[in-house]
């Protein structure tokens, strides 16, 4: 009875097996018929992904030319050892071995070689790596030949190393407009979600124009990149090469900049700075004043750009920033905001025809006017007697501007202002294009400042509560008490009463002094549009995109966006008093044996006081003065008077155009009209 329970039991677990094992062969079934036939078609395709990758090929970035195709920015070829830095992962080292031997041989230390490796990400300071794994990491971008043979030669000891020759940039001029060109850097999120363009053609590898021209015209002269399709084992080794695009190269820009009036102005500006010992910067702008393009444009302090190559550190980042370097990636052509001085004058006699006073009426100039109970003095208080309003320019008397500014001050009201108030002198400044950005074709550019009516009560909105909290508590950090107690009554001052315009204020603007700050740029195009034919016109840098078999795509015009609103009889009469300021007036000293006969040089002077600084020097200039050519404006911050430091930056930029004391840059003088010419391999063709 036993035996036949015993064998009862059996037959039940082995019928129980057999359906566990049944119905464990129809769940591979099912999940067999699923991977197959239901997703076969995915994971086919996720297992062609595992073995393919994707190698980006970057296209040759298009060339940066002068009018006449002299290459500002260009490429060349060099010797860059790159590493595999997937390969180095795989080692059981992780790659240290090899990355010893490459720092011996290239003299850089290890820690800078696996920090140029190190894809880029939070907490990984530059330089790192933005590109794919695959994609080889330069190291290297100007490798002596001799020791990129020791590593070609000894590739048993280099393995997933290699030198080849690539494209990298290189600047022929030197430091020469390196604002004005900008340079190349990895692309960031943030750059590829703001820029669609970008986004669209980002390769991954790819380097975008982060400032100036490059920036700008970065989609016309990045190309387009090509690629390899290469299959891999599981392990990451090639097998094979499975497809290949050749990349695009990118659109060469020519711009208007004429290299040689380029080189000469920088020279000049850097001179000028040196002959002020406290010059801590200038800017020097060169327009064409019958076309509104630019022919040069400089920044000092400047900087080498080729410290962008192969990658630049953050502590080299940091420098070009700095206030001890004087932060030169700053461009105080078209950043730099500086009260303009008498060089604003233009705007203030223009300002006063349009309030009525007589174009050929007779001013008092006396030593000093009273305005609103304070005395404005001339310069060193000296009167120059009754004056018509050309002379006024051309000695640059203060007292006739500020009692013009100071009348029209009180027709609007004065303290308590009309409910439509004027503003004569500030609405004229913005008829000449201060306050706002001139349009240039330069990222980032500054708009200046036109201190109205509205622009106190906006300030004093934003700040009265500082200047509140400061006319209780003083400025106790302050060491010097007199200093201190001044500031504290100005707090005071501008806690209660902040949101008006004072006399003194219209004063001052009427002279381009206290809250008015325009940029060299601003005061350049004001000029063009006085002495050429009254039209305000966005000054252009890019000439034309011409493509590598030199086929012009496209020219970039110089857009009209507004007009002077004076009469050709009025602005001839303040040109013709300009024109005599370099022989007769302010400018005579600087200008004293230059050959007016060959040419005649135009233009005023500016002195602008700045508070616990040296004066800002500046000059504003046209020439010929018949019919002007060229508009150059030098600035030198800290360079104290106009006449002393800009002036004569002034004429030696002029002297270089015109070949006086040494062969002329530009025969005649004239600028070419014309893009140059391109033979069908790209090459120009010399003029």
């Amino acid at each position: 009875m036993v035996e036949v329970l015993d064998m009862i039991r059996m037959r039940a677990r082995l019928l129980v097996l057999h359906v566990l094992v049944l119905v464990l062969l129809v769940v591979l079934a099912v999940r067999l018929w699923q991977v197959q036939v239901v997703r076969g078609n995915e994971f086919v395709t996720r297992a062609t992904e595992t073995r393919t990758r994707t190698v980006i090929v970057p296209a040759v970035r298009g060339q940066i030319l002068d009018s006449s195709g002299r290459p500002l920015v260009r490429n060349k070829t060099a010797l860059v050892v790159s590493v595999d830095r997937a390969m180095l992962s795989r080692m059981p080292d992780g790659g240290m071995t090899v990355l010893r031997k490459l720092s011996a041989v290239l003299g850089m230390p290890v820690a800078d070689l696996q920090q140029r490796i190190t894809p880029c990400g939070p907490g990984v300071g530059k330089p790192c790596w933005t590109g794919s794994p695959y994609q080889p990491v330069p190291l290297d971008e100007k490798v002596d030949p001799r020791k990129a043979l020791q590593i070609l030669e000894r590739q048993e000891e280099f393995p997933g190393v290699t030198a080849e020759i690539h494209s990298v940039r290189q600047y022929p001029g030197g430091r020469a407009g390196a604002q004005m060109l900008g340079y190349l850097q990895p692309v960031t999120e943030q750059e590829l979600e703001q820029r669609e363009g970008l986004k669209a053609s980002f390769s991954g590898v790819d380097l975008a124009g982060r400032d100036g021209l490059e920036y700008v015209y970065d989609d016309a002269l990045r190309g387009k990149s090509g690629l390899r399709r290469v299959q891999v084992d599981r392990m990451g080794k090639a097998l094979g090469l499975e497809e290949q695009v050749p990349p695009i190269p990118g659109d060469h820009l020519v711009t208007s900049i004429d290299s040689r009036i380029q080189t000469i102005t920088e020279r000049a500006l850097n001179k000028a700075m040196k002959s002020a010992p406290a010059a801590d910067g200038g800017a020097g702008v060169v327009l064409d004043a019958r076309s509104g393009r630019v022919v040069a444009v400089a920044s000092a302090p400047g900087y080498d750009p080729a410290i962008w190559g192969g990658g630049i550190s953050a502590r080299g980042y940091q420098w070009l920033l700095s206030d001890k370097s004087g932060k030169p990636l700053v461009s105080r052509a078209i950043n730099g905001q500086f009260a303009p001085g008498s060089t604003f004058k233009i705007s203030s006699v223009s300002a006063m025809l349009r309030a009525g006073y007589p174009l050929n009426g007779k001013y008092g100039c006396p030593g000093s006017y009273t305005v609103g109970g304070r005395a404005f003095n001339n310069f060193r208080g000296i009167g120059l007697g009754t004056l018509d309003l050309h002379t006024a320019l051309v000695k640059s008397c203060d007292t006739i501007f500020y009692r013009a500014a100071y009348e029209q001050y009180l027709k609007d009201g004065g303290r308590q202002p009309k409910k439509k108030p004027k503003e004569v002198f500030s609405n004229m400044a913005r008829s000449f294009g201060f306050g706002s950005p001139t349009g240039v074709d330069l990222p980032g550019e500054s708009a200046g400042r036109i201190p109205d009516r509205a622009w106190k009560r906006d300030l004093w909105n934003r700040t009265s509560a500082i200047n509140c909290e400061r006319s209780r508590k003083g400025y106790p950090e302050v060491k010097d008490r007199a200093r201190a107690e001044f500031l504290k009554r100005l707090a005071l001052e501008n806690c209660t009463e902040g949101f008006l315009l004072r006399p003194g204020d219209s004063a001052n603007f009427s002279i381009g002094q206290g809250d008015v700050l325009v940029t060299p740029m601003q005061l350049a195009r004001a000029y063009m549009a006085l002495v050429s034919d009254g039209k305000l016109r966005s000054p252009r840098i890019g000439w034309a995109q011409v493509r590598p078999d030199g086929k012009v795509v496209r020219t970039f015009p110089v857009p009209v966006v507004g007009k002077l609103p004076l009469s050709e009889k009025e602005r001839l009469y303040i040109k013709n008093a300009l024109s005599q300021v370099a022989q007769d007036g302010t400018a005579a000293g600087a200008f004293a044996g230059f050959p007016m006969n060959k040419v005649r040089i135009g233009g005023k002077t500016g002195t602008a006081e700045v508070w616990g600084k040296k004066d800002t020097s500046w000059f504003a200039s046209f020439a010929p003065t018949k019919n002007p050519q060229y508009v150059v404006v030098v600035m030198v911050s800290q360079g104290g008077m106009g006449s002393q430091t800009a002036a004569p930056a002034v004429r030696e930029i002029y002297e270089g155009i015109y070949g006086i004391k040494r062969p002329a840059a530009v025969p005649g003088g004239k600028l070419t009209t014309k893009l140059p010419t391109f033979r069908p391999d790209g090459t120009v063709v010399p003029g």
